[in-house]
């Protein structure tokens, strides 16, 4: 389903009772709706929460945000970085958390919980800071409060890809940096790439969340002034943002639990879904 928040075209699916306490899933770099886990999204309406989720702009079904002078081709960005230039974003992550706010205005729903992966979970902790009134408890999960430095741009960048070529590339990514403890099976894996690929992968689309997040700030100065429950959720097998960056979010905010899973990588695999559900299920309970 289509739905205009912030200005722009978001699409988005809901799950779970109507009137059940709301839950909004935040996906992370140029990730889609359709990456969360079939059985990660019914455990939490199973659980009678109201359960959203969302492509965020840029990504998927959603609308693509072009700026006029602003490059997203991965080699132009490259070069101006190679001649000490940052390179301009069409947007911000700030932008990202109030897309969410519209989404949260346009649904009716007052305060909801809020659950964030990857650069999701930054959002999530630019809603605690920004928007506090409106969340239940903020759910930070593989993620860093730290501003992304251009080194790791050459990393997160990307090409244009054939379908075949994005199929092959999440296999990779999946066993470069997937959760060992709890694997996906192969053949789920290249189904799901080429679902996503087939809804609308974009190269432009991702390059440009990828500067949103070089051009937004430190949020750690931010988190000591949370006052929200908050759960904060690491893989201790994480090769992509490395556990102390998890620990350092849980030391920052005032009261937050740390929770860091053995086995568990930079995804969220079906396997890995029932152990999640459970814990974030029990922190929303609580909170």
């Amino acid at each position: 389903m289509q739905i205009k928040s912030n200005g722009i075209q978001l699409e988005y699916e809901e799950y779970g009772p109507v009137q059940g306490v709301p839950l909004i899933l935040i996906r992370g770099l140029g990730s889609q709706l359709v990456h969360w886990p079939k059985v990660f999204i019914e455990g939490f309406a199973e659980a009678g929460y109201r359960t959203i989720v969302f492509d965020n702009r840029d990504a998927g079904l959603s609308q693509r945000y072009t700026k006029v002078g602003v490059n997203s081709d991965a080699g132009e960005i490259l070069a101006q970085t190679s001649s000490g230039q940052i390179p301009q974003a069409s947007y911000y992550l700030d932008d990202m958390a109030n897309d969410v706010i519209g989404l949260l205005d346009v649904l009716g729903i007052d305060r909801a919980h809020i659950f964030g992966i990857s650069m999701g979970g930054a959002i999530t902790q630019l809603l605690a800071i920004e928007h506090a009134s409106r969340l239940l408890s903020a759910i930070m999960v593989m993620t860093t409060a730290r501003q992304l430095s251009v080194d790791r741009l050459p990393q997160l960048l990307i090409y244009p890809e054939t379908r075949d070529q994005a199929m092959a590339s999440w296999l990779e990514y999946n066993n470069e940096y997937g959760s060992p403890g709890y694997p996906m099976d192969e053949l789920d894996v290249l189904a799901e790439a080429g679902l996503a690929f087939d809804r609308g992968q974009d190269a432009d689309g991702i390059n440009r969340q990828t500067l949103a997040m070089l051009n937004s700030p430190d949020r750690r100065p931010g988190l000591e002034s949370i006052a929200l429950p908050c759960l904060v959720i690491h893989g201790a097998d994480d090769r992509i943002l490395l556990p102390e960056l998890g620990r350092e979010i849980g030391k920052l905010i005032p009261g937050a639990r740390y929770e860091e899973v053995q086995g568990m990588g930079h995804v969220i695999s079906p396997k890995l879904s029932p152990f999640i559900v459970e814990m974030v299920t029990g922190f929303m309970a609580r909170a």
